[in-house]
């Protein structure tokens, strides 16, 4: 995907108008802009050139993204244009109303020299207008772009209905010299209009701007996470370097309190280190020799010795800034109704007030009150709310689940868990830890329990199964003395075989062992692995293997059934291990699904998807990877396997199943949020437009003039911009009841 910046933007017609553009050239497959934030998102062989001349054609400004940006893209740049601009704009504004307000229309004093000639008066009202016109020259150069390159935006219909105040007052003036008329003409000009409604909507501007750069402070704080220096130690001496320095393989220095530069590995000393802007993990978490650790978290304990395992964008803490940054750059298959209204938005608006003027003209045959209700017509109409209204949300969305671990890798991806009717779970890994530990040890007669379990280690020492590491973990435990064993053999599925002390044994399923040895029938008992052993001579007896489940995956299947989530768990285990781990963490036993093999798995989700509506797969192993494609949504644990993580479309890199809950929630909130944006976006136009146009004037005396037009535009892209940031305030996990 390459990903460039697009300048010159203001509303969703202009964004709607570099997509179309974009989308034309040869070898583009996809595209997508963003108007929050002004990136342009590309996928396909097109080469960047015939992208940039698509856009410069189109009539906006374009630069490609690199690694080597400026280290805050996101840094807010036009407000303080805009600042300036209404300062400016203010200061002629004022004499401007105190003249056309305070004195013609309230007697306000002026000196005797312009109170005896109205023609002054109206010729200072113009130059006065016309000054703030200058200042905001901005809106004019990018309506008029907009229309000479067939793309009309918000622009061109304020530009518009500014032109259209200004015009017929200038038109009115000129009469005023033609005629000698008094000062009773003063009454039908309507410069101040023209001035405010630039003022008025430069002051909504600003607003905007100020609460759009709000909804990127999250992904800011994690830019800000980073350290801008790293301490290397060379030949023994500290030495203070830029981060942009540190080389893979280099040694560096963490002092009790900095940051962690880059990625890397424990070499010396021992820590706490607090892994919460990345994980969600409140709780520090132990480092010592050999223990990774990640850039920008925070070393709280002692001094730690690292080398460095990975630098630059290859940081764990680059790849969750890139991918926050991916998914506001894509687009959520819900914005597609957005998108086909602002296609044509701003050609409608202009015939409508086309019309509205026509019909006031025809039916009072008053020019200056039918040029009146077309301007506000025009000024009133905000493409802007439209365009933000998903965008605003999804990158909301996206930061405040970054900060709770959870990183959905697509805008869709972010969409798809809001509308997620049931989840299927992985077993291992997932709900339990992954990590099976012997729980019991029946040696058979003549054999102590210590024996048993020397002998097993002995046989699976070289056995690279989770099972034989628990039972090495409970010899080391016990610290007992393991005999080496020759002869190695693994049958897959079955056990493991080999020669201990010039005796040839066998450990693993029933079946395997009983082959070489007679062994008694067992059965297992609340989700326990049998693991039975015997040599050529005799039975030795059985190791009773489990896996624990995770802490919080009781509260996690809580959190979605009260979400009226279905959950359903699905293993490769044996059903004995899989109704345990089930009735301990609360899934029915009709939702438990064993002895699954991969190829199975993508089935179920198939099966599951048919009753239950959409289905998100929540796993971390290889053998997930077709699951967690097929899926709606793929849920990745962030400890799993990397080609899980790659299948995925949702990564929780704080490994809670809780996180799970967290964002099939905050899925449902983005959701809900984008569709209020849209409702209110389309419901302030369908209303506003019509109330502008003079539709309910006859019936209930209701109307608006150019003024108030503007000032009920403006606030309309700031109040969508304010609802989503609500996604970002909330700080627990944001359990719903009900569906979306």
């Amino acid at each position: 995907m390459e990903k460039y910046t697009v300048t010159g933007m203001s509303c969703a017609a202009c964004s709607a108008r570099v997509e179309k553009a974009v989308s034309a050239v040869p070898g583009v497959v996809s595209c997508a802009v963003n108007l929050l934030t002004g990136d342009l998102a590309v996928e396909g062989e097109a080469s960047s050139a015939a992208v940039i001349a698509a856009v410069k054609k189109a009539g906006y400004g374009i630069r490609r993204v690199r690694e080597t940006d400026a280290p805050d893209p996101l840094r807010d740049t036009e407000s303080p244009k805009l600042l300036r601009r209404l300062i400016a704009s203010l200061a002629l504004l004022s004499p401007l109303l105190y003249i056309s307000m305070g004195h013609v229309m309230w007697g306000w004093p002026l000196p005797a020299f312009l109170t005896a000639r109205p023609v002054l008066i109206a010729l200072l009202e113009m130059l006065l207008a016309a000054g703030v016109i200058a200042v905001g020259n901005k809106f004019f150069r990018s309506g008029a772009a907009g229309v000479l390159h067939g793309a009309p935006n918000m622009d061109t219909l304020v530009s518009l209905g500014v032109f259209a105040a200004f015009g017929y007052s200038t038109y009115l003036f000129i009469r005023m010299l033609v005629r000698a008329e008094g000062a009773e003409a003063l009454h039908g000009l309507y410069f101040e209009s023209a001035a405010m409604i630039l003022s008025l909507i430069t002051v909504g501007k600003l607003l905007e701007c100020r609460a759009k750069g709000r909804t990127t402070d999250a992904l800011r704080a994690l830019m800000r996470l980073s350290p801008d220096t790293a301490t290397l130690v060379r030949d023994g001496v500290e030495i203070t370097v830029p981060l942009a320095e540190i080389k893979c393989g280099d040694t560096f220095a963490v002092r009790p309190g900095d940051r962690i530069p880059v990625d890397g590995e424990v070499t010396g000393g021992a820590s706490a280190v607090d892994e919460s802007a990345l994980t969600g993990e409140s709780i520090p978490v132990d480092k010592a020799a050999g223990s990774p650790v990640s850039a920008g978290t925070v070393n709280r304990g002692g001094y730690l010795l690292c080398r460095a395992t990975r630098v630059g964008e290859d940081t764990s803490l680059a790849q969750i800034i890139r991918m926050v940054r991916d998914t506001s750059a894509t687009k959520a298959p819900i914005a597609r109704v957005a998108d086909k209204a602002a296609a044509v938005f701003v050609p409608v608006v202009t015939a409508i007030a086309l019309v509205t003027f026509l019909v006031w003209m025809f039916a009072t045959g008053d020019a200056g009150e039918a040029i009146v209700r077309a301007i506000a017509v025009l000024v009133i109409s905000c493409p802007c709310a439209l365009g933000l209204a998903t965008p605003v949300a999804i990158m909301v969305g996206s930061g405040a689940g970054a900060r709770r671990g959870i990183l959905y890798k697509t805008a869709a991806a972010l969409e798809e868990t809001g509308r997620v009717r049931a989840v299927v779970l992985d077993k291992t890994g997932t709900v339990t830890r992954g990590e099976p530990s012997v729980s019991d040890i029946v040696p058979a007669e003549g054999i102590s329990p210590d024996e048993l379990l020397r002998l097993a280690a002995a046989l699976e020492a070289k056995s690279e199964h989770p099972l034989a590491a628990a039972v090495l973990r409970a010899a080391e435990a016990k610290e007992l003395a393991i005999p080496e064993a020759d002869a190695f053999e693994a049958v897959p599925g079955q056990g493991v075989a080999a020669t201990v002390a010039g005796v040839r044994m066998r450990g693993g399923r029933a079946a395997f062992v009983s082959a070489l040895r007679e062994v008694p029938a067992a059965s297992p008992a609340d989700g326990k692995t049998l693991l039975y052993f015997c040599s050529e001579e005799r039975y030795l007896g059985l190791v009773a293997v489990s896996d624990t489940v995770r802490e919080d995956s009781a509260d996690a299947i809580r959190a979605l059934h009260k979400m009226g989530i279905r959950t359903v768990l699905l293993t490769g285990d044996n059903r004995g291990a899989a109704l345990a781990a089930a009735r301990e963490v609360g899934i029915p036993e009709e939702d438990v699904i064993a002895e699954a093999l991969p190829g199975d798995k993508e089935a179920v989700i198939r099966r599951v998807r048919e009753k239950s509506g959409k289905v998100a797969m929540i796993g971390d192993g290889i053998n997930d990877a077709p699951a967690l494609t097929s899926a709606d949504v793929g849920i990745a644990i962030g400890a799993g396997t990397d080609v899980a993580i790659d299948a995925a479309d949702v990564i929780l890199t704080g490994s809670r199943l809780t996180e799970a809950a967290d964002a099939l929630s905050l899925g449902r909130a983005v959701l809900r949020n984008i569709r209020e944006n849209l409702f209110w976006a389309f419901f302030y136009n369908a209303l506003g437009i019509p109330l502008a146009a003079g539709v309910f004037t006859a019936w209930l005396g209701w109307g608006l003039t150019p003024m108030p037009a503007a000032a009920a535009m403006s606030p309309s892209s700031f109040c969508v911009v304010m609802n989503a940031l609500r996604l970002g305030r909330t700080q627990g996990a944001p359990f719903e009841k009900g569906a979306p």
